[in-house]
């Protein structure tokens, strides 16, 4: 007799550069329609390992302090883990109420954590690892740009908070990308010099060494910069 198998439907991870997938959910600022009610934002929809644990409590607290600088970038915050309404309302306000961090206290969180107890949108997102957590969603990142195609995942494992100025990092750098239509260098921050595309033939190559254009730097045809200031850069980004 053949073994009848009972596992359940394998579900892709959304990958770089495909559509962020839809999901409505209740959260603990109203329903959401996800993605259709961030039309023309960034997002960062992230998810944690559960209400009430003390990793997550810190990644809270740090989110909510740095949600005005997001904001100023036209990004959105939307946290998930798979717990029930009612328990994450408690612990946000235990956080508030109860909990001081590195000088941040009574700290308000205004930005929706979903409610995800069946597990249906951290399915969606891939946040589910069984060899880490079966029960649980790891640390999981996706940035999703104004047109709610997803620009950039990032995963930690339960034990490891996430680095919120990399995170800030991260959206500078994209806006900064699509904005100029540059790419930047490793550890690239707003100030730094950036990277511009390489030479798409070989008479572009040649001419790139042979007549270098102002403010361009080549050190060879494939690897050429320019210097973009920090304002410049903030000017173009900041809503």
């Amino acid at each position: 007799m053949t073994a009848i198998e009972t596992s359940e439907p394998t579900v892709a991870m959304p990958r770089i550069g495909d559509p962020a997938p839809a999901f409505t959910a209740a959260t603990t600022q109203g329903d959401i329609n996800f993605p259709a009610d961030y039309a023309g934002k960034w997002v960062i929809l992230f998810s944690h390992p559960a209400d009430f644990t003390p990793v997550c409590t810190s990644e809270f607290m740090t989110f909510a302090a740095m949600a005005d600088q997001f904001a100023s970038y036209n990004t959105e915050l939307v946290g998930l883990s798979i717990d029930g309404l009612y328990s994450h309302i408690a612990w946000l306000r235990t956080i508030k109420d109860k909990i001081e961090f590195r000088g941040m206290r009574d700290v308000e969180v205004k930005f929706p954590l979903i409610e995800d107890v069946s597990m249906e949108v951290a399915r969606k997102y891939g946040m589910i690892m069984p060899n880490e957590d079966s029960t649980k969603a790891v640390r999981a990142v996706f940035v999703i740009d104004p047109k709610a195609i997803i620009r950039a995942v990032i995963y930690y494992p339960l034990s490891l908070g996430r680095n919120f100025d990399e995170l800030l990092r991260v959206i500078k750098a994209l806006q900064t990308a699509d904005h100029f239509d540059v790419a930047t260098p490793a550890d690239w921050r707003p100030g730094d010099a950036v990277i511009v595309p390489p030479a798409g033939s070989c008479g572009t190559a040649k001419q790139r060494m042979d007549d270098q254009v102002d403010g361009v730097e080549c050190v060879d045809w494939f690897f050429c910069t320019k210097e973009l200031s920090a304002d410049d850069v903030e000017r173009a980004i900041q809503s």
